[in-house]
């Protein structure tokens, strides 16, 4: 019951989202307010006029789960079999639904960092997982390793990490990565990677888990389109997995979606083949745009704790004399026409983000200077 109440008021913050009044500047929801690249779009044109139309295979088109294995080849230096180690889902969210529901039981044990992307706590109790929960803590929210190591058991059946991380940007630090990493070896614990965010990684160095010596065989690592070009409609997401793993979570998949849409897989393909220098100016660009909202939030008068990855922002909206998060977002909105998300909608215990608010950078640079004039002019400390 309360995994639920807490769910639902999730749920009403995106309904709040989706039901925005004209003038009203979206900075809560992570998605772009520009379209993907015209050499995607274009593809997947083709192949509707290809008449490639029919289901795709439940696994993935062939040529995606090929694209998809050279990438993370690319990526990670690991060598991946596409056939039987990629499966392609309806997004990350459902690569990570599909996971749980396909390898974790009832009563297992599963550690989160919290904040987190809420989605991980509905899939995990539809399990009938046993939620364990450590928060990550302003200002660098590193992991706490000794806390986690008494946590850490025999009964931990997995550990769910997403890096870069939604909503506070961290980056895990390889040592951070090393240290989950040897306590998943000799626990013989899971790890659930969720990387959509992977090629928005700023300042610090992207590493996949999988990577790690001992790793693969014992990880999951999950990603998408939507996030690196830009097209968070088309919900091509996929799952790497060694091929015990593969199969559990292919179960599932087979009874959720099944396929997904089978021209936008064909163009998905042609994406992940982009040259190197597409992501040289993805990460230019958004370095921009993280500039003109970190900066300007701080000219606003707020704490602010800059990402080293993703496009999100959190914010210490205290100076200005609200109650809380919820109440300062309902302000923002109201008042001066700026839509945040309230932190604590990312946390099992809502008193650890009751001080923060998240913004998003995916915005075109006008809307995001209009954003933080707004703030200037009706904001007072």
């Amino acid at each position: 019951m309360e995994v639920a109440k807490r769910l639902e008021k999730f749920q009403k913050s995106r309904e709040t989202i989706n039901n925005l009044k004209d003038g009203i500047i979206n900075l809560g929801r992570g998605f772009p307010n520009f379209d993907g690249p015209e050499f995607i779009k274009e593809a997947a044109i083709q192949a509707i006029r290809d008449g490639k139309n029919q289901y795709a295979r439940g696994s993935g088109v062939p040529e995606l789960n090929i694209a998809i294995a050279d990438r993370f080849r690319k990526d990670t230096g690991l060598p991946i079999d596409p056939d039987n180690e990629v499966t392609v889902t309806n997004g990350c969210l459902e690569a990570f639904a599909a996971t749980v529901l396909g390898l974790i039981n009832p009563g297992d044990e599963v550690i989160l960092f919290s904040p987190l992307y809420d989605s991980y706590e509905g899939n995990l109790a539809m399990a009938g997982a046993k939620i364990v929960s450590i928060p990550l803590q302003a200002p660098n929210f590193a992991i706490p390793i000794q806390k986690l190591k008494s946590i850490v058991s025999r009964s931990t059946r997995a550990i769910v990490i997403n890096t870069p991380h939604n909503p506070t940007g961290k980056m895990f630090s390889l040592g951070e990565l090393n240290a989950i990493a040897s306590l998943c070896i000799e626990n013989d614990v899971l790890v659930f990677a969720d990387e959509v965010y992977h090629k928005l990684a700023f300042d610090v160095e992207h590493i996949s888990i999988a990577s790690l010596p001992g790793m693969f065989e014992r990880t999951v690592t999950m990603n998408s389109l939507a996030k690196t070009f830009s097209l968070t409609g088309w919900k091509i997401g996929w799952a790497i997995a060694p091929s015990h793993l593969t199969w559990g979570l292919r179960q599932a998949h087979s009874f959720i979606t099944f396929s997904n849409a089978t021209p936008l897989q064909c163009a998905a393909a042609v994406a992940l083949r982009a040259p190197e220098s597409y992501y040289v100016e993805l990460k230019r660009d958004y370095r921009a745009k993280r500039a003109i909202l970190v900066e300007g939030l701080k000219a606003v008068g707020f704490k602010v704790f800059p990402p080293d990855g993703t496009f999100f922002v959190l914010a210490d909206h205290t100076p200005f004399g609200l109650e809380n998060d919820v109440a300062f977002c309902e302000y923002l909105l109201k008042e001066v026409g700026v839509l945040a998300i309230p932190c604590s909608v990312f946390c099992l215990n809502p008193e650890e983000g009751k001080n923060l608010v998240r913004f998003v950078f995916c915005k075109d640079d006008e809307t995001l200077r209009v954003a933080v004039e707004r703030m200037k002019e009706k904001l007072r400390k």
